[in-house]
């Protein structure tokens, strides 16, 4: 018997409590431990409020970031119980928050339907943070309670007396947890609370942030209050998109004991937004929810397109995707208990609510079209317009496959392959240009480091039907070089991710202007038709530095002017400094050390903080509506000032 074999007894086991265990694993519990774990943080702690919210007993919501990076949030509910717990012998708040599983939302009497999705609410908070004071107005009375990493520091005390119902609960995010981030984003918040706002109408959020003063030396701070609700969340997402039709459409009520919202609208756009919540969980990877409502939107159009006439002279069928074209909609339903499937557990599995859903729209839909029947015409002509450019991009997509079929091996000539063959092990460089392109094939480790250049800016996909696109020579030649499947005439949006050749797939662009706008033409276009490949963690920006300081042989390389400034401020006088306005400035080598080397290297992993924020810059970025576009840049501009 070996010593390891030994040493392995009863006494090997551990069965670790939960708050333990929550420390222990917390990826298992809020994803990861990096922005979007960070961030969930705050999630947890709002839902309760919204559950209270949901119950009818909250109208008002607030968050705000400390200068410490501690936050707070407060509400006008019920306030958590205090009185002892029977089972624990111990005071209920003390329950909630530190026993996993505790909580209002496990009785039908006090929620009938509650945010979140795996039931580990404010006591996954408390495990995760350095400390968490949760502060209770109830019945008059104001009690309080400290934590310090799960475990509670004394008794609930009273403290004070008020008039007002409503918990706050401060924590401090766990440095020792959160090793690599643990700054919070007032715009990642903001983003999640005003989503929060639209889907819960009559509610006022508001978040601040101590660290940072606006113009006129306020906290910066937003209140979001939605009266409308999704009818307001469909017209801020379609904000930079020129609509086709007069109204959002929208239905809100309850079928087959489940509460159904739906907004949508047409616009002249290509592209299909659909955005699905369920108790206010955005479930990007849909579920019965988002099947009800494609099958209620194709059985109504379908229905009143053909008793119209207008598709007598059509010579092909009318498919799925073509009644999408162009939309945007939104979704939102309210499920008692909800089932979820997926890999992140994200879509939804209850069956019985794919027929409430499907019912809801095609009474709604019906409906409109009746009372509106020039706009009714006009989505009609949009749909024949999608079949017909579908069938064109069906054609594009064969002369793609055929043409990967021709060139050596599959692959687009322009492409220098890697020998690896482990697509895990294999990422591939997309660069602007075939200058810096043949500086990076000499500088690049043949190994696993594949090349691919692109001869200028690859087309707006925001603005081009679905056959230019695939006609367009630069982004055929990624879908080859990737090696994925572009999709079928059934399904257009298919992507047979399984095939993909290299699992990372590297932006690398110069450090301008010219360069970040190309960046962004790359990614709209992996946002739009590869979204897979972002949501699966394989997208990556290359970051190149901007300066080359040095004085003798001392040499170092700068990413911005700050960096810049305190080498040369190391350095002393007598410094000389190079500025890489682009890639090809730099040698093979020079490359190979700053940008490509994995050992030195600095590449931003790019996500999908929030798909419904992201669907809406995309639109405004690339589409045609100016002047949101000119106030985005001037706020988030990083060159502005590049060589002052």
């Amino acid at each position: 018997m070996s010593e390891n074999q030994a040493k392995y007894s009863a006494d090997s086991i551990q069965a670790l409590e939960g708050m333990e265990h929550v420390r222990m694993r917390p990826s298992m519990y809020i994803g990861d431990v990096g922005s979007r774990g960070l961030h969930h943080l705050v999630y947890e702690v709002v839902d309760n409020s919204i559950d209270e919210a949901m119950a009818g007993h909250c109208d008002r919501i607030s968050v705000t970031i400390n200068k410490d990076n501690s936050v707070t949030t407060e509400d006008n509910g019920r306030g958590i119980p205090v009185g002892m717990h029977k089972k624990e012998g111990v005071s209920a708040l003390e329950v909630v928050m530190t026993k996993i599983g505790a909580g209002g939302k496990f009785d039908k009497d006090s929620y009938k339907v509650s945010g979140g999705l795996h039931g580990v609410g404010v006591s996954c908070v408390n495990a995760l943070s350095e400390k968490l004071t949760a502060t209770v107005h109830r019945d008059g009375k104001i009690y309080a309670q400290e934590y310090q990493r799960g475990k509670s520091v004394e008794p609930v005390k009273e403290i004070g007396k008020s008039d007002k119902n409503g918990t706050i609960v401060t924590f401090l995010p766990d440095k020792t947890i959160f090793k690599d981030i643990n700054t919070y984003s007032y715009d990642i918040l903001a983003t999640r609370l005003r989503e929060l706002s639209f889907l819960n109408k009559g509610i006022t959020i508001s978040i601040t942030d101590m660290r940072n003063k606006d113009e006129e030396g306020n906290f910066v701070n937003e209140e979001f209050h939605s009266k409308e609700g999704l009818v307001e969340f469909i017209k801020f997402l379609d904000e930079t998109r020129e609509p086709i039709m007069k109204d959002v459409i929208a239905f809100e009520g309850e079928k087959n004991g489940v509460p159904v919202e739906v907004a949508m609208i047409y616009n002249t756009s290509y592209s299909e937004n659909l955005h699905s919540y369920v108790n206010n969980i955005n479930t990007h990877e849909g579920g019965t929810h988002l099947s009800g409502f494609r099958r209620g939107l194709t059985h109504t159009l379908k229905k009143y397109s053909e008793s119209s006439g207008m598709l007598d002279k059509l010579k092909f069928d009318i498919a799925g995707d073509d009644f999408r074209e162009g939309l945007t909609a939104i979704i939102s339903v309210k499920v008692a208990e909800p089932q979820f499937e997926g890999q992140t557990k994200t879509k939804l599995g209850n069956k019985e609510v794919s027929s409430s859903v499907s019912q809801a729209v095609s009474e709604m839909l019906r409906d409109y079209l009746e009372e509106h029947p020039d706009d009714a015409k006009i989505i009609v002509q949009k749909v024949i317009l999608a079949a017909q450019a579908r069938h064109a991009a069906q054609k594009a997509r064969e002369m793609v496959q055929r043409k990967s079929v021709m060139s050596i091996g599959g692959l687009p000539g322009k492409l220098s392959d890697c020998s690896e063959q482990d697509p895990a092990k294999c990422e591939v460089f997309l660069v602007e240009g075939d200058s810096a392109g043949g500086t990076a094939k000499q500088g690049r480790d043949r190994a696993f480091q594949a090349i691919l250049p692109l001869r200028g800016k690859i087309l707006n996909v925001e603005k081009a039907m679905q056959h230019k696109v695939f006609e367009n020579e630069e982004i055929r030649n990624i879908f080859t070089a990737l090696g994925v499947t572009i999709g079928t005439e059934e399904d257009s949006k298919a992507l047979n991710i399984e095939k993909l050749r290299y699992h990372k797939v590297v932006i690398m662009c110069d450090a301008d202007i010219d360069g970040s706008h190309i960046s962004t033409l790359i990614l709209t276009f992996l946002f739009r038709y590869m979204k897979e490949l972002v949501e699966n963690g394989h997208v990556y920006i290359a970051t190149p530095p901007l300066y080359l300081v040095k004085k003798g042989a001392k040499k170092e390389y700068a990413w911005d002017n700050d960096q810049r400034d305190n080498i040369m401020m190391k350095f002393g006088d007598g410094c000389k400094v190079q500025r890489y306005k682009g890639l090809g400035e730099m040698n093979a080598s020079q490359l190979w050390d700053t940008t490509m080397n994995p050992e030195f290297r600095t590449m931003r992993k790019v996500v999908i903080e929030n798909g419904v924020e992201a669907d809406r810059i995309f639109s405004m970025l690339m589409g045609d509506d100016v002047p949101p576009r000119r106030e985005f840049i001037e706020n988030n501009a990083l060159y502005a000032n590049i060589d002052a």
